[in-house]
C-alpha cells in the first residue's frame, strides 16, 4: 500500500512538472509571439508612414505637374496669338502687294508700318538671335527708305522675313549666340526648341536657360545642380544626333 501511494505520488510530480514545462514553453512561445506581433506592428506602422509620405509626394508632384501644365498651355497660347499675328502680317503685304500695283511710293507706308510691327514682335518675344533678326529689318527699313531697293521686291524681302519668323517657331536645333551672364556678354551653345525654350552651354561647362520674368523680359539663369546639368548636356547630345523629336526630362524655365 505504501509502495502503491509512493509510485502515485511520483506520478502526479511527474504530471505537474510536465504541466509547468509546457506552461513555461507557452509562455514563452506567447512572449516570443508577443514580440514578433509588436516588431511586425512597428514595421507596418513605419510602411504605413513610409506610403503616407509617398502619396503626400505624389500630391505635391502632381499638384507641380498640373501648375506646369497651365503654365505650357498660357505659353502655348501666346506662341499661336504671335504666330497668327504674324500670318495677318503676311496676308496684310499679299493683299498690299494685289492692290498696290501702283507706285513704289503708295507702297512704302504699309510695308514701313508692316515692318514696324514685325521689328515690336521680335523686341517682346523670344530671346533668340534678336540682334541679327532686328538688324535685318532696319536694313531693310533703311534701304526703302533711302530708296535704295525697289518697293515690290521691298515686299518679297519683308515677306520672306516674316516666313522666317512663322518657321523659327517649329525648328529645334544648335547654334551660337552671345548672351549676357554674370554681368558679361558670353558666346555660348544654345538648344532652341520652337521659341518656347531656349538651353545654353557654355564653354566652361556651365548650363542653364532662357526665362521669362513676370513683367514679360527675358534672363538666363543658370542651373545650379548636378541632375539638371546633365538633362541639358543629354538634349544637346540628343540634338548633335539629329534627334529631334522624342521624350526629353528638362529643367522647366515656365516653373515659378
Amino acid at each position: 500500500m505504501h509502495k502503491y501511494f509512493i509510485k502515485e505520488l511520483m506520478l502526479t510530480i511527474g504530471l505537474i512538472a510536465i504541466f509547468l514545462a509546457s506552461t513555461t514553453a507557452i509562455a514563452s512561445s506567447l512572449e516570443n509571439l508577443a514580440k514578433s506581433l509588436a516588431k511586425i506592428r512597428g514595421e507596418v506602422e513605419t510602411l504605413q508612414t513610409q506610403l503616407d509620405t509617398e502619396k503626400e509626394k505624389h500630391s505635391s508632384r502632381m499638384a507641380a505637374l498640373s501648375s506646369q501644365l497651365a503654365d505650357l498651355s498660357v505659353e502655348e497660347r501666346r506662341q499661336k496669338l504671335s504666330i497668327e499675328k504674324l500670318q495677318h502680317s503676311i496676308e496684310k503685304l499679299g493683299t498690299a502687294t494685289k492692290e498696290a500695283e501702283q507706285s513704289g511710293e503708295s507702297l512704302k507706308p504699309i510695308l514701313l508700318a508692316a515692318l514696324s510691327d514685325y521689328k515690336r514682335h521680335i523686341q517682346s518675344g523670344f530671346p533668340f538671335k534678336m540682334e541679327d533678326r532686328i538688324k535685318a529689318i532696319d536694313d531693310l527699313e533703311n534701304n526703302i527708305t533711302n530708296q535704295q531697293i525697289d518697293p515690290h521686291k521691298a515686299i518679297n524681302q519683308a515677306w520672306s522675313l516674316i516666313e522666317d519668323e512663322i518657321r523659327l517657331s517649329k525648328e529645334n536645333g544648335i547654334y551660337q549666340q552671345t548672351i549676357p551672364l554674370n554681368g558679361e556678354k558670353v558666346l555660348v551653345d544654345i538648344a532652341k526648341l520652337g521659341t518656347v525654350f531656349l538651353y545654353f552651354q557654355s564653354r566652361d561647362n556651365q548650363a542653364g536657360m532662357a526665362k521669362r520674368t513676370a513683367d514679360g523680359n527675358w534672363i538666363y539663369e543658370l542651373v545650379d545642380n548636378t541632375a539638371d546639368k546633365e538633362r541639358i548636356k543629354n538634349l544637346f547630345d540628343s540634338l548633335k544626333k539629329q534627334i529631334r523629336q522624342g521624350y526629353f526630362e528638362l529643367p522647366n524655365p515656365l516653373k515659378k
